[in-house]
């Protein structure tokens, strides 16, 4: 109930709302602004290199952003990430005046470059595109949410807004246990009533993001009976390990692929008479030979479902498959913990109507769902069941991510800070209490 009488109130006041207001004018003007200021932050954070391993950057591009948000006049903590084998998280706390609806806004301050990366500088390729390391994924992004509530508290808005910042220190790769490493950013979630992620998503600012796929890796462990191949399908040493894991993948593949926004993997496969996998390095050795049945397969993977319901009907028709074992063969599946699916509720798409809505009055075109498909897994996700709203890529468009060629689009720094900022500003009018 809660759900739909924050949605039908916010319904109604941006259906009430004709193009900017005079004080929204004013929040564009100090965006304008504080453009080169801007501008010269990402330059700065994008020249530190932060890969999720380099425990040492990614705490130094934590401590600017904490600064920045002191200033803002936020209550900042960095948690320790020793727990769960990575830096930390940068958590801020804003209380406004204790009406409203309270704001999640979610980032992170890694990336995938490490330090042996040969790609570690900000380039200012012409005046409208740079390259650097996470310059779009998702460093523009966290400089798009930092200057969206300078421009707020410049024009006296922020100090009645209830906010929380997460910036995870670990989103390109995730410490374990999971749990405890996504702890701080699910707590935040279950006092927030709307959630906006800044990250690129498909780097095309006509779209946005209202549903992410989960991901979830799994192994297959099959075993077998070793013995001369002459042997084999014989009753005493039956089909062998790779028969029955090639069974075991086929089923998957005829019983699952045709199901909608639903993908499973099989990413790497080891199989013979010894075999070793080194999960560190995604890999391992094998050893076989032709006349030997196989004893041993291994085969790890992923899976990616559009909501909780998908992900467990997927898993249990992949436990059914692996248990109809072929002759004198025995296979085991075990899921790992993973990123959960963020479903496409209606809270979801209704919050989009209204960032396309801030979008089109802005004069900066419409703005259409992502399809789950194009959306990976992404910190945003941990907010589902929780949050009434959830939206993301509002971040800074560009290219090539997580490769040495990725790119931003400089002109979207401000337009992008505008929408976010106008949205944020809309979000807080209604006069629903916050969760607490």
């Amino acid at each position: 109930m809660k759900k739909l009488i924050v949605i039908l109130l916010l319904l109604g006041y941006f259906q009430t709302q004709a193009q900017v207001s005079k004080l929204e004018k004013k929040i564009i003007s100090s965006i304008d602004g504080n453009k080169q200021e801007s501008l010269k932050l990402l330059e700065e954070v994008v020249n530190i290199n932060s890969g999720s391993m380099n425990f040492d950057g990614v705490y130094k591009v934590g401590q600017i952003f904490k600064t920045r948000l002191d200033a803002l006049g936020f209550k900042t903590q960095w948690v320790d990430g020793k727990p769960f084998g990575r830096a930390g998280h940068l958590i801020g706390y804003h209380t406004g005046n204790g009406t409203g609806k309270t704001l999640l806004l979610i980032g992170h301050l890694d990336t995938v470059f490490e330090p042996s990366s040969p790609f570690q500088k900000y380039t200012l390729m012409n005046d409208s595109t740079a390259t650097g390391p996470g310059i779009s994924d998702m460093k523009g992004g966290d400089v798009i949410m930092l200057y969206a509530m300078e421009a707020l508290k410049q024009n006296s808005l922020l100090k009645d807004m209830n906010i929380i910042v997460v910036m995870t220190g670990d989103e390109e790769l995730s410490g374990r246990p999971l749990e405890l490493a996504r702890k701080d950013l699910i707590e935040a979630a279950k006092v927030a009533d709307i959630a906006m992620g800044f990250e690129d998503g498909k780097s095309d600012p006509k779209t946005a993001v209202v549903s992410r796929r989960g991901s979830t890796s799994w192994q297959l462990n099959v075993t077998g009976i070793p013995a001369h191949s002459s042997q084999i399908f014989t009753d005493a040493i039956g089909a062998g390990a790779i028969y029955e894991a090639a069974r075991i993948l086929t089923e998957f593949y005829e019983k699952l692929s045709a199901e909608k926004d639903l993908t499973f993997n099989p990413g790497v496969i080891l199989g013979g008479t010894d075999v070793k996998r080194e999960e560190k390095l995604n890999g391992g050795n094998a050893f076989g030979k032709g006349n030997i049945v196989a004893k041993e397969t291994i085969v790890t993977g992923d899976i990616r479902a559009v909501s909780p319901e998908q992900l467990k009907k997927a898993e249990n028709l992949m436990q059914e498959i692996v248990a109809n074992h072929l002759p004198r063969t025995n296979a085991t599946l075990a899921f790992d913990e993973g990123y959960p699916p963020l479903a496409p509720t209606n809270g979801n798409y209704q919050l989009l109507e209204y960032y396309n809505k801030v979008s089109q009055d802005l004069g900066l075109g419409k703005v259409g769902a992502v399809n789950p498909r194009d959306a990976g897994a992404a910190d945003i996700s941990f907010t589902a069941g929780y949050v009434d709203m959830a939206i993301d890529a509002l971040g800074l468009p560009g290219g090539y991510g997580h490769t040495d060629k990725e790119f931003a689009n400089l002109n979207w720094l401000s337009r992008q800070t505008k929408r976010a900022a106008i949205l944020m500003y809309r979000l807080t009018q209604s006069s629903v209490n916050n969760k607490r």
